[in-house]
């Protein structure tokens, strides 16, 4: 227990339970008495069902351009059809990520942002003052509740319980249903690299949904470990960890989800770092053992230390050790030779690309 409470796993545990403790607290612990590795392997083999009501939802209401709303993200919030979604950040003025997150675009000129529970009062705070003041934007995260239903078998159980019209929904594109007589979202999205759901919905009905998709024999409940290990083995940043306001999109390797024929805060330090090269860039690495590299590990090139491990863990899909870190380009190579090394921890790793696991059910 007292190396787990070192891990960043459990600070951002420990940290979302404070958030939520004046409405009533948290339910999502870090595992459910299955354990973080059963319950991985459910997600990957069956449907995981997460409690992520900690999650923060903003509504945004009025004209995008007008409103200020198309010049916040690295991305077009115009563009975007209505029923679909797109992924992308709100950067600092140098170019780091205050946050990364995901914009619904619900009408022509209503869209809702679903950002990180660790970063909503900041988030809002941060996007408010960028808008002109003429749209609404609210902060509806207290009243809406999120369950996210992920794994191969995650189709046929929303589809046996709410109809096979939801079953044909695509990745990145969402619908609105009446689900137990409230009106939903119910989104093809998730982060766990699984085919998934992602489900909004009034606060008041969560316990209810919670309890009729777990009476299905397929959906057991997931915490905080496995989805961490989930998104791990699929590639996914973690906000805190992998990326956060000291780190660009650009070091992070997420340089796609950046527009640059659109004006937003940090595009100018973001062309600067692109013109004159980034200082440090992402790097994935496979561990030559079953052991862990850790978050705050020390990265080293033959005897120099050259980088930091920012995520890793034990993969259960690879049945070895697997890490994200951050080092200079010139060491970026794929398959170039590492040591990763913390106090009298020492473990050979070799760079590879993402993802690392590549069977999983996302786009079936």
């Amino acid at each position: 227990m007292e190396q787990l409470k070192k891990t960043p796993l459990f600070q951002e545990h420990q940290q979302l339970k404070a958030l939520m403790a004046p409405f009533g607290g948290w339910e999502m612990p870090i595992q459910y008495a299955g354990g973080i590795i059963a319950e991985h392997r459910w997600c990957r083999e069956e449907a995981a069902l997460f409690d992520i009501c900690h999650m923060g939802e903003f509504l945004y209401e009025g004209d995008f351009e007008a409103g200020g709303l198309e010049g916040v993200f690295t991305f077009s919030v115009k563009s975007i059809p209505v029923g679909r979604s797109r992924y992308g950040f709100v950067l600092n003025e140098s170019g780091g990520v205050i946050d990364d997150l995901i914009v619904f675009r619900l009408g022509l000129e209503k869209a809702m942002v679903v950002v990180n529970a660790a970063t909503i009062a900041n988030d809002f705070s941060v996007i408010s003052s960028r808008l002109t003041g003429i749209a609404s934007f609210t902060d509806i995260s207290d009243v809406t509740a999120k369950l996210d239903l992920q794994g191969p078998h995650a189709r046929a159980v929303l589809t046996r319980f709410f109809g096979d019209e939801l079953g044909d929904i695509p990745y990145f594109t969402f619908r609105e249903s009446s689900i137990l007589g409230v009106t939903a979202i119910i989104s093809r999205t998730g982060y766990t690299g699984e085919l998934g759901y992602e489900l909004f919905l009034p606060g008041d009905k969560a316990r209810e949904l919670w309890e009729l998709l777990l009476s299905d024999e397929r959906v057991r409940p997931v915490g905080l470990g496995a989805r961490d290990l989930l998104r791990l083995e699929v590639g996914y940043s973690l906000y805190g960890s992998d990326i956060d306001q000291a780190t660009t999109p650009l070091e992070a390797g997420l340089n796609s989800f950046v527009n640059f024929a659109k004006e937003f805060q940090g595009k100018g330090a973001l062309l600067k770092q692109q013109q004159e090269g980034v200082p440090r860039i992402k790097v994935a690495f496979k561990v030559a053992s079953r052991r862990s590299p850790r978050h705050g590990y020390d990265i080293f090139s033959r005897e120099e230390k050259v980088g930091i491990v920012t995520s890793g863990a034990f993969s259960p899909m690879l049945s070895s050790g697997i890490g994200i870190g951050f080092v200079p380009p010139a060491m970026a190579a794929i398959g170039s030779s590492l040591t990763i090394r913390h106090e009298k921890v020492c473990m050979e790793a070799t760079i590879c690309e993402l993802p690392f696991y590549r069977d999983g059910s996302l786009r079936s």
